[in-house]
């Protein structure tokens, strides 16, 4: 158990000398490394030998610097850790290579974990402690279950080290290949690595921003702003579609529940009907009124019909609702039309000879109709004007549920396509949750060289 005020005890800090150059190599972990680099010349040398022997050296022909200084010090999960090596790792795709970082990092009660770093996305990982149900052998395609967790396969990949600093608790080594694979399960990762003599090492790895690193690290300036979709990035949407289908529903009953008791209580009476002829070739004003009718009741929807027997034709109707009364009048136009014929294709027909408009919300009284008609020179129409009150509006409801699932079909596809861009980076982009396109690897792996967890 940690000492209380004591996160990270004195420990004894061991001083080597690099025997390739001659630089001191000051190693963090004594007893627990097992190799460490010369940070002068690269050198890989044995941690746990007295003597202290070159095991490679390696002129960095890869110059890198860590993104998070070496010796640095960030409380992670509640554990104070000390940043003790940094890895640089590639991974080859259609002869493109793609690179990420692995942080090791150790505190002497809570032993190795390790932070990866791929364009500017993280993930806190460690080693697993009790191997997952793997059916398919470790880089198989299957999907695995840890921990009552199932992780699908996103890619396998073989991983190459090309750069070294600092101590590492297993056998390091600059050219070192291994074969990786990773399951994701957002926001965890899960990841195998194998080795050329199939020795076999599982991790499990929880994303993490960088805003959290450097603020765990108290590190100066900004994160590298993170690139893209990661493949265990949590999406920030993945919980927006289902809250806003919920009350998209129960908004939707409402409107249904509103649509029926407007249904029920509308009385749908018809108060005016009557019969008209125009003739253009007629003298005299062409406007008239019609007789008076009652709307009697609340104030409700008018619909004003007019049928008429029109023969590749048109008429043109100019309305006004008025009440009597007050003289509130309600304008409105209406054009009809209606042809027909035949060509190469067969018949065609166009227009109707039926019309209908709906004045929303008219309060009760007496009114009459000012009808104004129109149409071409030496034309004869007959037509029907049919006034009916309190009629069932049902549009009102295909707006609203319009208004409604639009919101929810937008978060949905905002959702999908998160996933798309998931997917696409995988050896699986024609998966599911794949909207389509051609994908590749992920280049950035959450796995690290093998060695134990303390």
């Amino acid at each position: 158990m940690p000492v209380p005020g004591k996160e990270i005890p004195a420990v004894n800090v061991r001083s080597l000398s690099c025997p390739n150059c001659g630089a001191t190599v000051t190693v963090r972990s004594f007893g627990q490394a097992v190799n460490v680099v010369c940070a002068s010349c690269h050198s890989i040398l044995d941690a746990q030998d007295p003597k202290v022997q070159v095991l490679q050296q390696f002129q960095a022909a890869i110059q890198y610097d860590p993104l998070i200084p070496l010796g640095s010090r960030g409380k992670l999960r509640g554990v104070l850790y000390e940043l003790v090596g940094c890895q640089r790792r590639e991974i080859q795709v259609d002869g493109i290579g793609y690179r990420w970082s692995e942080y090791v990092l150790f505190n002497p009660y809570k032993g190795f974990r390790y932070l990866t770093e791929y364009n500017g996305h993280w993930n806190y990982t460690s080693l697993l402690r009790s191997l997952p149900d793997d059916p398919g052998g470790p880089g198989g395609e299957a999907p695995v279950k840890y921990l009552g967790e199932t992780y699908r396969h996103f890619q396998s990949a073989q991983a190459k080290t090309q750069f070294v600093i600092g101590e590492f608790p297993w056998q390091v080594r600059v050219g070192e290949a291994v074969s990786v694979a990773d399951y994701v399960s957002p926001p965890r990762v899960l990841s195998s690595e194998t080795t050329g003599n199939k020795e076999v090492t599982w991790s499990l790895g929880e994303y993490m921003t960088g805003g959290d690193v450097w603020k765990a690290f108290s590190l100066r300036g900004t994160a590298p702003p993170a690139e893209g979709v990661y493949e265990n990035q949590p999406s920030p949407f993945a919980s927006t579609p289902k809250a806003i289908w919920k009350y998209c529903g129960i908004f939707l009953i409402v409107a249904l529940l509103l649509l029926v008791i407007d249904g029920v209580m509308a009385k749908d009476k018809q108060v005016f009907s009557n019969n008209y002829l125009f003739e253009s070739a007629s003298t005299g004003e062409p406007s008239f009124v019609t007789d008076t009718f009652s709307l009697a009741g609340r104030a409700a929807p008018v619909k004003v019909e007019t049928d008429t027997n029109l023969d590749n034709a048109w008429i043109y109707l100019d309305y006004a609702l008025i009440n009597q009364d007050t003289g509130q009048a309600y304008d409105f136009g209406r054009e009809i039309s209606y042809y027909y014929g035949r060509d190469a294709d067969g018949a065609w027909t166009e227009g109707s000879r039926h019309d209908s408009v709906v004045v929303p919300s008219v309060p009760p009284g007496n009114y009459y109709l000012r009808i104004e008609p129109e149409s071409d020179p030496g034309r004869s129409i007959s037509y029907t004007v049919t006034v009916t009150h309190d009629v069932p509006v049902y549009w009102w409801f295909l707006v609203a549920a319009g208004l409604l699932v639009v919101p929810a079909v937008f978060a949905t596809w905002r959702s999908l396509n998160f996933e798309h861009l998931r997917w696409q980076e995988s050896d699986h982009a024609s998966a599911p949750f794949n909207l389509g396109g051609a994908g590749r690897a992920s280049a950035g792996k959450s796995i690290f060289g093998g060695g134990d967890d303390s």
